[in-house]
């Protein structure tokens, strides 16, 4: 087997603006392989050609620390060489509870707070790069508490990907602040708008409801959506419990309520969501039917859809 040498021969480095770890090439190089490892010893190890001397990584947070390894051989003799990646800056000075949302189908906020041992000078800075780490987006507009930055807005979503990268950097003239970063999906931080014309056409024995499938900023079919409806009768007394039903998306988008004249005054209202993630949007405006001072007569909505 090839004699090991020692861990300076490869001179490993790593960009994590790029997430490019690269060392030194060797001469007749048979082997290559590099990987990390997380602080709960997970893997992760892209595909690497022999003759290629670096390796990037697309789909990892780095603010717990990893471990980067290179194992080179060549004809001769084998190389290996550690690169430990810390997030270095005072423990819990990193911005935490981070989260992001897109509404109203154009837009996006994300919000963080202080770390607990951050001095009063810190200062966050949001960066954003999409899953191919071709674009970096820096915070168009700062929400800010005390003069420190807690959370962005984006008005212009262009730049984002299915899968986007998040890193909350800090800085103070105290201390060195630690970097907060996230991997987010866009399809479960989308909340969508409620649906929209929401209609009710009575005849003697049925109502037929029908809704517009809302606008979002992900590209989704009709067959992507969860409807729920929700059916009470007006002025009932308080804590009684509403009808929910549930109801899959269509290309017509309706609901027949079995409900026979004369038929009391009614409110419909609905919301819509992802059917993979189920995060429901706001109720729509309310639409009525039936009449005021008629008894219900049909209590039991059954819960089919007509076609």
């Amino acid at each position: 087997p090839p004699t090991v040498v020692p861990a300076s021969s490869l001179n490993v480095r790593f960009d994590s603006r790029t997430m490019n770890l690269s060392w030194d090439c060797q001469e007749n190089t048979t082997f290559s392989r590099c990987f990390l490892t997380d602080k709960k010893n997970r893997v992760v190890e892209p595909r690497l050609n022999n003759n290629e001397c670096s390796c990037t990584f697309r789909e990892i947070c780095l603010h717990g620390g990893v471990t980067f390894e290179v194992h080179v051989n060549t004809s001769q003799r084998g190389f290996q060489q550690k690169l430990l990646y810390l997030n270095s800056g005072r423990e819990g000075t990193a911005a935490q509870n981070f989260s992001c949302f897109i509404y109203n189908v154009d837009f996006m906020n994300c919000t963080w707070a202080r770390g607990p041992t951050a001095p009063r000078d810190v200062q966050y800075f949001l960066y954003i790069q999409n899953s191919k780490r071709r674009r970096e987006i820096r915070c168009p507009y700062y929400m800010q508490d005390s003069g420190t930055h807690v959370g962005c807005h984006l008005d212009n979503l262009s730049g984002l990907t299915s899968r986007n990268y998040f890193l909350v950097n800090g800085t103070s003239r105290e201390i060195g602040i630690q970097f907060f970063d996230s991997l987010l999906d866009t399809k479960k931080i989308e909340r969508f708008n409620p649906p929209g014309n929401v209609t009710v056409h009575c005849n003697t024995t049925h109502c037929i409801v029908r809704w517009k499938q809302p606008r979002t900023y992900q590209k989704l079919s009709y067959l992507d959506f969860q409807y729920q409806l929700d059916v009470h009768r007006k002025n009932t007394q308080p804590g009684t419990e509403n009808l929910l039903i549930d109801v899959s998306g269509d290309l017509e988008n309706r609901y027949n309520v079995p409900s026979a004249e004369p038929r009391a005054k009614h409110n419909v209202k609905i919301r819509a969501a992802d059917v993979r993630i189920l995060n429901w949007s706001s109720w729509s405006e309310a639409a009525e039917f039936g009449s005021l001072g008629y008894s219900d007569c049909s209590r039991q909505f059954r819960r089919s859809k007509t076609n």
